[in-house]
């Protein structure tokens, strides 16, 4: 053995000699552990470790011993002495040791770490038997179970085997099973939703894209020349939040706010072209707001905004407020990006407006303006994203769990679906208090703007449909992993859900019903 293996391998100790290490619970240095088979360290496991280590003062990783591994027949597995030596040499890790039990039951016990740390997939549809014991022996002394925040989203058994896992479709399967839904209620759930009365109230956003040809740069600086191509406008903000939910058969009423230009006119164009009702207010104090991308050879080169963020006038507010108050429908659904409509102010006033028996829905993507997606309270559905939900609790540390729980209590309502990005949402409802992970669906993401928009409206729908919070996310979750395969904030229309339904159908081995 080299210096340099030497060196980890000190790190690698018996459980008795830790205990005299790490000293008696409680302790002056915290220390947390984090146990599992480590057959091959992925990226995942590192995430995993480095989180757990900024949490105390001392990390403690404990193998399972070889005559444990369950791998089935003719499965290889990396040996215990060398998975030890392999996190031994990680230099967040200060010490390994091998647990010859079946078991972390016995080794929680005997040392006593003041934390003991998962990974977020142990808190998806609750917590598993095993992890339920794991907590009842850690609480016992005075201990506290951590989760972290974010999937591990690699398998040591398939990288062994040289097979990309398809853990997202085995997570949904698992999860329709334990829920008793299957498919054919997915696709039942979509027809159910055609026809439902709802009035999106919201920020119009034009999204362009202008392709141009690079042809250089100015010697002197460093800017490029480039010739203009063409300029595609899209319907974005709570347009296309319209757009979709009347693409999916919904009768949508539209309230939103415009300015005195040539934007207002491809708007209206565009929502008469949907068929969707609008009450297009016009402020000629500010612009229609557009999002103008620059794009270059494909690539992005600098993106230019034309907003107005200023709060609307109590003139304009009175006639949203009529508005919301005269609809009949099934439900409201407020889509904000802080550009006017939405403020301390008018938020109560607009919110008050609603019918009693109304289904409330809220989104507020306003991460980096000065919005908070807890002025929205008592609504029926919210669907902030992580940075949105951090950003309003000021909250950069807990778990995913942890951070929905307090979202939900601090905005006094029952269903919430939180936005992870390429790791899929984090849903909790009344009936599934503890939350539970929805995966990402999303085959190759070519462009992600919209996605929230396109989960929005879907999620709302399927809400309205089922009341079911599970089928909410599934159904949301398919419409952004579609509207992320294409480019611009294209309308996501049902066919294409079904579509991507049948793909994850097939992929997980299910035979596709005729009736869809």
């Amino acid at each position: 053995m080299n210096n340099t293996q030497n060196q980890y391998s000190k790190k690698i100790v018996s459980i008795s000699k830790l205990k005299k290490i790490i000293r008696n619970y409680p302790r002056k240095e915290k220390v947390i552990l984090c146990h599992g088979n480590f057959d091959v360290v992925h990226p995942g496991h590192v995430r995993h470790l480095t989180y757990a280590k900024s949490k105390a003062d001392i990390l403690v990783v404990s193998i399972t011993a070889d005559r444990y591994i369950q791998k089935g027949i003719y499965k290889p597995f990396v040996p215990e002495d060398l998975r030890a030596l392999n996190l031994a040499a990680f230099q967040m890790v200060d010490f390994v040791t091998i647990d010859y039990n079946r078991k972390p039951i016995k080794i929680l016990s005997n040392i006593k770490p003041d934390f003991f740390a998962k990974g977020f997939e142990y808190t998806s549809g609750g917590l598993p038997p095993a992890t339920k014991e794991e907590a009842k022996v850690v609480a016992s002394y005075g201990g506290e179970m951590i989760f972290t925040p974010g999937d591990i989203v690699y398998s040591s058994t398939k990288l062994l085997n040289l097979s990309q896992p398809k853990i997202d479709n085995y997570k949904l399967i698992n999860l329709m099973k334990k829920n008793k839904i299957t498919f054919d209620i997915l696709k039942e759930t979509l027809k159910k939703i055609k026809n439902l009365k709802v009035h999106v109230i919201g920020d119009t956003i034009i999204d362009s894209y202008t392709r141009t040809n690079l042809i250089g740069g100015h010697h002197k600086t460093p800017t490029p020349s480039v010739s203009y191509q063409e300029q595609t406008n899209y319907i974005g903000g709570a347009g296309i939040v319209a757009k979709h939910m009347k693409s999916s058969g919904a009768n949508v009423y539209f309230t939103t706010i415009l300015g005195e230009d040539s934007l207002k006119n491809f708007v209206l164009k565009e929502m008469e072209k949907s068929k969707i009702k609008t009450n297009a207010i016009i402020d000629r104090t500010r612009p229609t707001t557009n999002k103008n991308t620059i794009l270059s050879n494909g690539y992005k080169l600098l993106k230019i905004d034309k907003v107005d963020n200023h709060p609307i006038s109590e003139k304009v507010l009175n006639k949203i407020k009529n508005s919301i108050s005269k609809q009949k429908t099934d439900a409201v659904i407020f889509s904000d990006f802080r550009h006017g409509i939405f403020n301390k102010t008018s938020i109560p006033i607009l919110t008050s407006s609603i019918k009693k028996g109304v289904f409330k829905v809220a989104d507020s993507q306003v991460a980096t303006r000065w919005g908070n997606i807890t002025d929205f309270k008592n609504f029926d559905l919210i669907t902030p994203n992580e940075k949105e939900a951090r950003f309003s609790l000021a909250d950069q540390d807990s778990s995913i769990s942890d951070l929905t729980r307090r979202l939900k209590k601090k905005t006094k309502q029952n269903n919430l679906i939180l936005k992870l990005g390429e790791r899929g949402v984090f849903a909790s409802g009344k009936n599934y208090m503890s939350g539970f992970s929805m995966p990402t669906f999303t085959s190759r993401v070519i462009d992600a703007v919209g996605a929230g928009d396109a989960l929005l409206a879907y999620a709302t729908l399927s809400m309205l449909a089922t009341k079911s919070i599970f089928i909410a996310s599934i159904l949301g979750s398919i419409a952004a992993a579609c509207e992320c395969e294409h480019e611009g904030n294209v309308t996501i229309n049902t066919e294409q859900v079904i579509n991507k339904l049948n793909s994850i159908q097939e992929l997980s081995r299910y035979k596709i019903s005729n009736k869809a």
